[in-house]
């Protein structure tokens, strides 16, 4: 795959997606967004059991959107900014293999949101978030209102996006915005250990666990209940599932088939 901002590489069967513009500290410009929404196109038919999205260099992992872009927005012109940038981390949130970032330095304003709509979030310890779209006049705009809203204390995102403040990876870690924390030197490494380490369970079961939990987070509870029990009986006319419990109690490890 040739991308213009996007350098692209496969170990073994994960997806290791770095944004490339390290010179604009990876900030999100439309082409590099539009590069994000084809990379995913592909690697939903391609033999892949994870992605890992992570930043060039060690200073950012997406410093933002492109601001030079915005000069010309007025109200129109903005809404399809937004529902653009919207449409792209949808297709990431929604993916049925898992999603990693790696956030290896700053995350702000899209580049906060990007990490949102992975499914699981690993971080450097250099590494800074923040909505700081108020200082524009501006409000996130590529689902930060709302992922960020469900991801943590309610409060907590209000004063984050109405104040634009920076927190580094220690405080991220604490409200519970990032998974873990790690050394620069090690995030990539652990973010692949945890990616192989998915990868090693049935992925009929991953796809189905992720469109669950996915589907949890703007349904009542009675719906995904529902959901959960219908998904559950999915997994139970599996191959896999036949396979992981006859490992199970043979007392060895299961060889999944995806099946």
């Amino acid at each position: 795959m040739e991308f213009e901002n996007i350098v692209f590489e496969l170990d073994d069967n994960v997806a290791i997606v770095r944004i490339n513009r390290p010179e604009k500290l990876n900030a999100l410009n439309l082409q590099t967004i539009m590069e994000l929404k084809k990379v995913f196109s592909l690697l939903k038919h391609e033999e892949v059991s994870a992605v890992i999205i992570t930043g060039m260099g060690e200073k950012a992992f997406v410093a933002g959107a492109d601001i030079s872009e915005f000069k010309n927005l007025d109200a129109e012109s903005g809404k399809e900014f937004a529902l653009r940038g919207q449409e792209v981390f949808n297709i990431i949130e929604g993916f049925e293999k898992p999603v990693i970032a790696a956030v290896n330095g700053y995350a702000l304003g899209g580049g906060c949101e990007l990490a949102l709509a992975s499914h699981i979030r690993l971080a450097s310890e250099n590494a800074k978030f923040a909505q700081p779209e108020i200082n524009l006049g501006l409000i996130p705009g590529y689902g930060g209102t709302q992922r960020l809203a469900r991801l943590i204390n309610h409060g907590r995102a209000m004063e984050l996006i109405l104040s634009g403040e920076q927190i580094d990876s220690a405080e991220a870690y604490r409200i519970g915005l990032v998974n873990k924390v790690y050394p620069q030197s090690d995030l990539l490494k652990m973010a692949l250990e945890l990616a192989k380490k998915i990868t090693s369970k049935g992925q009929i079961a991953v796809k189905l666990a992720i469109k669950s939990i996915a589907f949890s987070k703007d349904k009542p509870l009675s719906e995904g209940l529902k959901l959960e029990a219908e998904l559950f009986g999915e997994c139970c006319s599996s191959e896999d599932f036949k396979e992981g419990t006859r490992a199970f109690l043979e007392k060895r490890k299961p060889e999944f088939k995806n099946k």
